[in-house]
C-alpha cells in the first residue's frame, strides 16, 4: 500500500489542491451568485471524480480499485448533471451535495476498511467520516442561508482538501 501511495501521491495532491481552491471560491461567493457556486462545485465533483477514477485504476487491491472508481463515477455522474442543468440544480443543490457527501464517504469508509494499518488507512477514514458527517448535518439543515451554505461547503472542501494533500505528502516521503 505505501508503494502505491508513493507512485500516486499527485494524484491525491491534485484531489487536495482542487478542493483547496474550490474552498477558497466557496469563501469569496457573493450572496447573488449561488449558480456560479452550482457551476463551481459541479466542476469540482467531475474532477474530483476523475482522480479518484484515476487512482482507483492504478490501486493494486480489487477492493479498492472498485470503491474508488465507484466514487470517482459517482462524482462524475452527479457533476454533469448539476453543469447540464445549473438552474434546476440550484434547487436541489442542497440535497445534492449532501447525498454525494453521503454515499462518497461510505465508498471512502468501505475502502479503508479493508485495508491493514498504514499510514494512509486513517486519512481516508477521516476523509469518508468527514463526507458522511458533513452530508448528514446538511441534509437534515438544508434551509440555511446561501452565505451559510457557502461556508459549509468551503469549510468542507478545505477540510476535506488537507486531509488529501496530508495524504499526498507522507506517501511522497514513503513515511508510515
Amino acid at each position: 500500500m505505501a508503494d502505491l501511495l508513493m507512485q500516486n501521491w499527485w494524484a491525491l495532491a491534485w484531489r487536495g489542491a482542487v478542493a483547496i481552491l474550490f474552498a477558497g471560491a466557496a469563501f469569496l461567493m457573493p450572496e447573488n451568485a449561488l449558480v456560479t457556486l452550482v457551476l463551481l462545485f459541479a466542476i469540482y465533483l467531475i474532477v474530483d471524480g476523475a482522480f479518484a477514477i484515476i487512482a482507483g485504476l492504478r490501486a493494486s487491491a480489487r477492493g479498492r480499485r472498485r470503491a474508488l472508481i465507484a466514487e470517482g463515477v459517482v462524482g462524475i455522474a452527479v457533476g454533469l448533471i448539476m453543469a447540464l442543468w445549473p438552474q434546476l440544480s440550484l434547487l436541489f443543490f442542497v440535497e445534492v451535495a449532501a447525498i454525494w457527501a453521503i454515499v462518497s464517504g461510505a465508498i471512502l469508509l468501505i475502502a479503508a476498511v479493508g485495508q491493514p494499518s498504514d499510514n494512509a488507512k486513517w486519512l481516508l477514514v477521516a476523509g469518508g467520516g468527514l463526507s458522511l458527517l458533513w452530508g448528514v448535518v446538511v441534509l437534515f439543515r438544508p434551509m440555511a442561508g446561501v452565505v451559510i451554505w457557502a461556508w459549509w461547503i468551503g469549510a468542507y472542501a478545505l477540510i476535506f482538501g488537507a486531509v488529501m494533500l496530508a495524504v499526498s505528502v507522507r506517501a511522497r516521503r514513503g513515511l508510515p
